[in-house]
This record gives structure tokens, C-alpha cells and sequence, in this order.
């Protein structure tokens, strides 16, 4: 039997990333079968990820806040606060998110990238600060686990 999923944001599990930002995780991949990965990915100003692709998902962003840069397959794009992008699976991407940061929400579909997030990511702890970014980590966690593929620096 299935079972409905009601959370508020208090009560969703919040992790700091690697790449850099908070992840407060909305719907997990085994909640829902694999159909999908929801979260809040919260990220300062200038905040860049290294080029890569997603093998076995589409990556949807719905900016909630700020702005981010979003180069996509070569070229780029400013998303702003209501804008939307999809990347398609193996499409190379990067963003680098605007002056004032950014918000917003990351839909994979199907799921299966949370192994790769789980491990490039940190549990907040109350009063610890936020780590450091590791691109090193970030790379050692999709050569693990094969849900994201880093191909380059940032391109920005």
C-alpha cells in the first residue's frame, strides 16, 4: 500500500552540500517508489557547480528566489525568481547562481541521483557551520556512484 506524504519544511531532513549550499530535502527517492527527488537547494551569491551531466535523470530547477546563470549545453541563461529550467538526462549544465543567491527547488525524475547527494553532503548540525566547498568530494561522489557525471570546471 501507498503511503501519502505530508512535511513541512521544519520537519524535512537539512544537509550541507559539498558543492556548496543547504539541501533541506522535501521527498526522498525511496518514499516515492524512485519516481522522483525533491529539494530546496538554498545557495550564497556566486555560487558555481563544475560542468556535468545527470545519466539517468532529468534535472528540473524552479528558482524561488535570486537568479542563477544556467549554461546549458554551451549556452547560458539567466533563470530568475518564478523561472523555470528542465535539463534533460546526459545534457551537459552548470550554474552559477546571482548576486543576491539563490533558492530553489530541484526535481529529479525519475529518482536516483540521492546516493550521490547523500554522499556529497553533510547532515546540519545546530550551531556547526557550514562546510567548506569540495569539489574533490564532489567528483569522488559521482565517480561512486555513477548518478552524475563531472566533466569540467566550472564554465563560468
Amino acid at each position: 500500500m501507498k503511503t501519502a506524504i505530508v512535511r513541512n519544511v521544519e520537519d524535512a531532513e537539512r544537509r550541507w552540500f559539498f558543492g556548496g549550499g543547504l539541501h533541506t530535502w522535501l521527498v526522498r527517492q525511496g518514499e516515492v517508489d524512485g519516481n522522483f527527488l525533491l529539494f530546496e537547494d538554498d545557495v550564497e551569491p556566486a555560487k558555481c557547480t563544475p560542468l556535468h551531466t545527470h545519466p539517468g535523470a532529468e534535472e528540473t530547477f524552479y528558482v524561488l528566489a535570486g537568479s542563477m546563470l544556467l549554461h546549458l549545453d554551451g549556452l547560458e541563461t539567466e533563470v530568475r525568481a518564478g523561472g523555470v529550467a528542465v535539463v534533460p538526462r546526459d545534457v551537459p549544465h552548470a550554474f552559477l547562481a546571482g548576486p543576491d543567491g539563490a533558492r530553489m527547488l530541484c526535481l529529479h525524475t525519475p529518482g536516483g541521483g540521492e546516493d550521490f547527494y547523500r554522499q556529497a553532503s553533510k547532515e546540519v548540525v545546530e550551531g556547526e557551520p557550514q562546510l567548506p566547498v569540495d569539489f574533490d568530494q564532489i567528483r569522488e561522489s559521482a565517480r561512486a556512484t555513477g548518478t552524475m557525471k563531472v566533466l569540467g570546471p566550472p564554465p563560468f
